[in-house]
């Protein structure tokens, strides 16, 4: 063949490679477009419309990224805005319009995904994806890395992902997948990261797991696993582990020992922590409050090499710490607080270091005004010691449980009797006595109803203080006869004490002035509606007193509401300048404001009847030792204002009900406002804060307002989350406020991004030093 002839071949089929490779191109052009399609078109593709060149060279934004190699898709990353929100029902769940439509076929777009062949990354985030995750995913047969966070997915996890053979990463968290935890996961062999935080998988623990040794990353936080966590040894390649708030129980088990964060905490772990923890050296971050973990403190977990966060709080740790007790180097935070223990506070705990240390309700012998008398933790001691052995104790069980059930059967057949007798000569009271003695505007079927409080008010306050009645002589012991020393303020509520029970308890008891005439009668029921609102988030109402003379049917003057007192100050003198020891970051601050958020949530949808006009301020929000939020001065108008008719038609019931809702959104986006302003608002009215919301449009006008905490301890899009909630909260026209579903839920998100990029910004230095 000569020079030309070859040179001719050579051109033709570079030709033809040319013109393979178009049409190949073509093909993955065409399906990008029909998942936009699937996607219903979402804003962050917008740049998708008129682009006529090659996707492959589309410009990445921060929502939207696609990677080639040989002129095929091979990652594929795109971010959306909508997120899990609550609201109608939608196949047993709670779903929004935050979803894709009715006519979305979650099984038609992994057909379309699946043609994608060389698609390795596939990440697709709060893009409303709705439904049972398809079987036919497995077509998707070279993916390495596959995150659905954020959508509205339910069913079980389909154990066709068990042959997506290269899988490397899944990350499937915050949706709604109820079914039990996935127990064919050993098959995926190269599986490195696997998380599915946030969402309603219940079962144990799957013991699968612990066969896959290329394991770094386990999250399967707030979920509603049960039962015992077999032992995780094997797993050493495994760095983070995160469990948090679920219902584990049972001892802890061995730990792989290149653990760096052990989260376990809001479980029912119990027995000891074992001596192992204090080996892990890599350890950087350990949580384990909020179990039932007895015994002594391995005093082996302060001297880690690397342990820099150290939480044992809520537990029934007893026993002294060592005097000369060696902490790490690293280690920054230590919270110990509310357990059994004794003794002193060792000298690398003490006030004099650098470290933040938390060690309120112990037994120690310091700061003796939060610290419990030495006689409770000796007491819980002497119980965990008890000598008496196993059988004496199965011996009485037998004995006692025998007896209980001949009394059972002899109470069944007494009451069986008397149900006989009774049937036909009774009639139920209750409904009577509310019916001649229910206040003015207040429903007899409302006030049967109100005793009903909804389940979510229940989540999270099991255990709760039952609601007593107070004689006035305790109220009057308890506060040196309402002695001035024991003064705490006065509002438009009355005047407000700090009193000390008999038993030990410190409460916050405030006088009301009653402005209209009550009788006893009527009193007392307002008083049992609002002693239903018990949320985590909510001050705790203990008891009250009516102060009316003894006389049942005389009007009542005066009242005495009395609450669990919280010693940590008000929001408010947390965002001052005053006290710069005391004031919270942007995460602290978010943190406050979900709460807060989730408890006038409750009340607005989780409490019957609602409250609303709760006055919400930054000075009614209360933190507790650990910085926990609780709102107070909630429901007063219960008591204070006579309630219109829930019963009654037409607008004015609908206006009532909405004035009140959006008021309390109103007045909570002022808090928010004040979250991100700061000092700079002490002493300055609504008005003001008004006329600064302007200066948020700018870089340079944030830099000027936003307070300079926030600003270098926050993101842009954690904070633009949260000035765009708070300029909506705070329109001028009350149908465009949001709902406080909408304002909890950014909030969230926020959070959620702000701590993702903490997270990254700790990786990043953590690699800058290795």
């Amino acid at each position: 063949m000569g020079y030309s002839n070859w040179f001719l071949v050579v051109f033709l089929s570079w030709v033809f490679s040319v013109s393979r490779t178009h049409q190949l191109q073509s093909s993955q052009t065409g399906i990008l477009l029909q998942i936009r399609k699937h996607l219903e078109y979402p804003l962050v593709l917008e740049n998708w419309n008129n682009y006529n060149g090659d996707f492959c060279n589309l410009a990445p934004t921060q929502h939207m990224s696609i990677t080639c190699q040989n002129n095929s898709v091979t990652e594929l990353k795109i971010m959306g805005d909508k997120l899990s929100k609550v609201s109608s029902k939608f196949n047993g769940f709670a779903i929004q319009n935050q979803t894709l439509s009715e006519s979305f076929s979650f099984d038609s777009f992994v057909v379309t995904l699946a043609r994608l062949s060389t698609l390795r990354v596939l990440s697709l985030v709060s893009l409303g994806i709705w439904g049972p995750l398809p079987d036919k995913i497995h077509r998707l047969s070279s993916l390495e890395l596959l995150d659905m966070s954020s959508n509205f997915m339910f069913g079980p996890v389909p154990q066709q992902l068990s042959r997506l053979v290269n899988l490397q990463s899944l990350t499937l968290d915050s949706n709604f997948f109820n079914d039990t935890p996935p127990n064919w996961l050993d098959s995926l062999s190269k599986l490195q990261v696997l998380s599915l935080r946030n969402n309603r998988l219940k079962g144990q623990f799957p013991s699968s797991i612990c066969r896959i040794r290329t394991l770094t990353d386990i999250a399967f936080s707030h979920n509603e696993l049960f039962g015992r966590l077999p032992d995780l040894s094997t797993l050493t390649s495994l760095h983070l582990l995160d469990l948090r708030d679920n219902h584990l129980d049972y001892e802890l088990p061995s730990m792989p020992k290149g653990l760096s964060t052990v989260l376990l905490n809001n479980n029912s772990f119990t027995g000891e922590i074992l001596d192992q923890f204090g080996k892990l050296n890599q350890l950087q971050r350990l949580d384990l409050s909020f179990n039932l973990l007895r015994g002594a403190l391995p005093s082996a977990l302060f001297s880690l090499p690397n342990i820099s966060y150290l939480n044992l709080a809520s537990n029934m740790l007893t026993g002294e710490l060592p005097n000369h007790l060696n902490c790490g180097g690293k280690l920054g935070f230590v919270d110990i607080s509310t357990n059994r223990l004794t003794g002193l506070l060792p000298y690398c705990l003490g006030t004099t270091s650098n470290r933040v240390v938390k060690f309120g309700g112990n037994c120690l012998s310091i700061d003796i005004q939060h610290q419990h008398p030495q006689s409770y933790c000796k007491a819980a001691y002497k119980e965990r010691k008890s000598p008496m052995g196993k059988e004496i104790w199965l011996l009485i069980a037998i004995i006692g449980g025998a007896f209980v059930m001949a009394l059972l059967f002899l109470g069944i057949v007494i009451l069986c009797r008397r149900y006989r007798t009774r049937r036909t000569s009774e009639r139920p009271t209750y409904p009577k006595v509310v019916q001649e003695t229910a206040p003015a505007g207040i429903s007899s079927e409302l006030l049967a109803n109100a005793r009903l409080i909804s389940q979510a008010a229940k989540i999270g306050t099991q255990g709760a203080p039952v609601h007593k009645v107070f004689a006035l002589e305790e109220l009057e012991e308890a506060t040196d006869k309402f002695d001035k020393s024991m003064f705490l303020g006065e509002g438009s509520l009355g005047e407000m004490y700090r009193g000390r029970l008999e038993n030990g308890t410190y409460v916050a008891i405030r006088s009301l002035a009653l402005r209209r005439k009550y009788s006893v009668r009527n009193l007392n029921l307002r008083l049992d509606l609002l002693s239903k609102l018990r949320h985590p988030h909510l001050v705790g109402l203990l008891g009250h007193c009516i102060d009316a003379g003894g006389q049942d049917d005389s009007t009542v003057d005066r009242l005495f509401l009395v609450y669990e007192y919280v010693s940590n100050g008000n929001f408010r003198t947390h965002l001052s300048e005053s006290s710069p020891e005391m004031v919270l970051t942007w995460s602290d601050r978010l943190a406050v404001l979900i709460g807060v958020a989730k408890a006038v949530h409750f009340l607005h949808t989780g409490a019957m009847p609602a409250s609303f006009s709760n006055r919400l301020k930054t000075n009614n929000i209360l933190l507790d030792e650990h910085r926990i939020a609780k709102l107070s001065d909630y429901g007063m108008s219960i008591i204070t204002e006579g309630f219109e008719s829930l019963e009654g038609k037409g607008d004015g019931q609908k206006s009532w009900h909405m004035t009140r809702l959006e008021d309390d959104v109103y007045k909570f986006g002022f808090i928010l406002l004040e979250s991100l302003v700061g000092p700079i608002v002490s002493g300055k009215g609504e008005a003001f804060l008004l006329n600064e919301m302007s200066s948020f449009g700018s870089q340079d006008g944030r830099r000027r307002i936003v307070d300079p905490i926030v600003l270098t301890t926050s993101t842009q899009e954690s904070l633009s989350i949260v000035i765009s909630i708070t300029n909506k909260c705070i329109s001028p026209q009350s149908s465009a406020r949001p709902s406080f579903e909408d304002v909890l839920w950014n909030l969230q998100y926020a959070a959620q991004v702000q701590a993702s990029a903490d997270s990254d910004q700790k990786s990043d230095a953590a690699s800058s030093h290795s």
